[in-house]
């Protein structure tokens, strides 16, 4: 049975799936000229929709468009760097300048690394120099040992205590876990001036029970507590991309849960041990805040001489220290990404020849 109905001409207009289907081989009564005529519509005899084409731009526009965009591209990537490297240009420059006004640059020499070494040997001899100079050049050496003293050892025992917390919390349940790296976050989120100061009372009540002035043990249990955090965040990641089976299995063929942790679980998240071990380092080599405020008066690193001793002469060795721990840091870097590369190359050819 046919169907029979009215439609304007606007409903002719339309190519939609949904009109086509509508009037797919069905006939319709259309009013013409007040006279009723019969017809029958198909998909293809459906007028298309006309839609107005957007004005295409000129091809000098989408030119200048990518020129302006690679410009400011440039401004920005040439002012962060002028931020971050020019400082480091600047001490470079002052670490080599033989006079110790930093504003005159007079003559090129080395002294000034020598003097980290052997301040007496490498300044004596020079004339521009007072024996307050030679003095202020020692106790930045004797900083500058108490400084990696503080780094090292609070490096290898933040990086220990934090395999062990990692491990801890990742054999916890879900809802145990996130409490305890919620937990974890707290330092590395509270401001530094809040923490140190929350450490000062803490030592202060404690030490005095025992006797005990505030020096290298407060600083050292400092640096751990805040560098320990950053060892668990580094290592957790890795530990949850392990098989939990390869513990059970080391141990089921005869390996104590000790050796199984070194042979197997430890090799297994080096790559986060290294990274925890770098952020360590350098959040306690080059801290001030915490370390001022729990010890500094009796045991300095070089961040707190070079503030204790700004009203003062302060040895330009300090430009030289800066240039080599700045350099030294960046070839570990170096050094540790051409290894990485260089060991996924390996495996890449070892899979390609199997």
């Amino acid at each position: 049975m046919m169907s029979k109905k009215v439609i304007s001409k606007g409903n002719l207009v339309q190519n939609s799936n949904k009109t086509k289907r509508k009037l797919k081989n069905k006939k319709y009564q259309v009013i013409i000229n007040n006279q009723k005529v019969l017809i029958t519509l198909k998909p293809k005899q459906m007028l298309p929709v006309t839609k107005q084409q957007p004005k295409k731009l000129p091809i000098s526009y989408h030119r200048s468009k990518k020129i302006l965009a690679t410009i400011l591209k440039i401004i920005i990537i040439s002012f962060a760097a002028f931020l971050i490297y020019v400082p480091i240009v600047v001490i470079l420059f002052q670490s080599i300048n033989g006079s110790k006004n930093n504003d005159v640059f007079t003559n090129f020499s080395l002294k000034w690394y020598g003097g980290l070494f052997n301040p007496e040997y490498f300044l004596n001899n020079d004339g521009h120099l007072s024996s307050s100079d030679i003095q202020a050049a020692k106790e930045l050496q004797e900083a500058i040992f108490q400084t990696f003293t503080v780094t090292i050892s609070s490096t290898i025992i933040s990086t220990i205590l934090g395999i062990l917390f990692a491990l801890g919390i990742n054999a916890l349940s879900r809802k145990k876990r996130q409490k305890m790296i919620l937990l974890n976050n707290v330092p590395i989120v509270n401001a530094d001036i809040v923490t140190a100061v929350t450490l000062m009372i803490i030592f202060q009540v404690f030490f005095s029970i025992f006797h005990i002035e505030l020096g290298f043990i407060s600083i050292l249990i400092s640096h751990i507590f805040f560098s320990l955090p950053y060892v668990v965040l580094s290592i957790l990641p890795k530990l949850s991309e392990i098989d939990h089976n390869l513990y059970d299995a080391a141990v089921d063929l005869g390996c104590s849960p000790f050796k199984a942790l070194l042979k197997v679980i430890i090799p297994a998240i080096k790559s986060g041990i290294i990274m925890g071990m770098l952020f360590a380092f350098t959040m306690s080599i080059d801290d001030f805040t915490i370390s001022y405020f729990t010890g500094a008066r009796l045991y300095s690193n070089v961040s707190c001489i070079i503030y204790l001793r700004k009203s003062k002469s302060l040895s330009p060795s300090v430009y030289a220290y800066n240039t080599i721990l700045t350099f030294g840091i960046l070839l570990v870097l170096v050094g540790y990404n051409i290894y990485v590369h260089l060991k996924n190359q390996k495996k890449k050819l070892k899979n390609n020849k199997e």
